[in-house]
């Protein structure tokens, strides 16, 4: 009966030692003293990339800059694009993808996400005067209608598996899109509810988002990072205890409200 259990013993070992000797991307950070953070910089007000100076502002990387407070360790943010997050992640050019990045089960696959951090959905925004024109996905599928969007992420996806007769107008810098919509270069957008929120504010009496309260689908923001059960267990960790001190709703006051 002994010879069972010492069978198990050495199966566990010759599992685990690997791993150990692996170590994982969490001990990798701490030996780094960097943290890596992937981000696209064209999401406000998650994150946006000052051209002009180089610095990134928002609230994820205010997020992100409190985590590697943290985690005792300095930051590095690695520019990425939306088509290229997977990419990047699997090659290992960060060690976590932060910038309102919803959860897919399509990124799942790829990686592990952290706990959400914001409930959020799929919403147009439009000019003012127009709003009450682009309220359900009927009214925005009829031909004429251009719908803008930016290429490669979750807005692209969401357009071109609803919409049949809207023309979809791709438009490569999303950090001057809204301009675009406000000069009547288009329509509408369908984008995530807090952006529109967030645009909204940026064009006052020019662009209004229209019913951000009941977005046409259901997603969540949060984290993004390789397979490795250490590193989500202490961002999960982290991002607990920033709901509980209040740390967490003064960033949101900040830059949502």
């Amino acid at each position: 009966m002994r010879a069972l259990p010492l069978l198990i013993a050495a199966l566990l070992t010759a599992i685990v030692a690997p791993a150990l000797a692996d170590g994982s991307r969490l001990d990798a950070i701490l030996e780094r003293h960097a943290l890596r953070v992937g981000t696209t910089g064209d999401y406000r007000p998650f994150t946006a990339l000052d051209k002009g100076t180089g610095e990134y502002s928002g609230f994820d990387i205010d997020m992100a800059r409190a985590l590697a407070k943290a985690l005792g360790v300095s930051i590095e943010f690695k520019p990425t694009t939306w088509s290229g997050l997977a990419k990047g992640l699997a090659a290992d050019d960060f060690d976590i993808a932060m910038g309102g990045v919803s959860v897919t089960l399509d990124r799942q696959k790829v990686g592990f996400f952290s706990n959400p951090y914001l409930r959020d959905g799929k919403a147009p925004i439009a000019r003012c005067a127009d709003q009450q024109k682009y309220e359900t996905l009927a009214e925005i599928d009829r031909p004429g209608v251009k719908v803008i969007v930016n290429p490669g992420g979750t807005n692209e996806r969401f357009d071109r598996a609803r919409l049949r007769e809207a023309d979809i107008v791709v438009y490569p810098d999303n950090l001057t899109i809204f301009d675009q919509l406000a000069a009547g270069r288009a329509d509408l957008m369908i984008t995530d509810a807090s952006e529109t929120r967030f645009q909204a504010k940026l064009h006052p009496g020019v662009l209004c988002a229209v019913h951000p309260d009941k977005p046409f689908d259901f997603a969540e923001k949060a984290y993004w990072m390789p397979p490795d059960p250490a590193l989500k267990a202490f961002v999960d960790q982290w991002l607990h205890l920033m709901q509980e001190d209040g740390e967490l709703n003064a960033l949101f006051s900040r830059w949502f409200q």
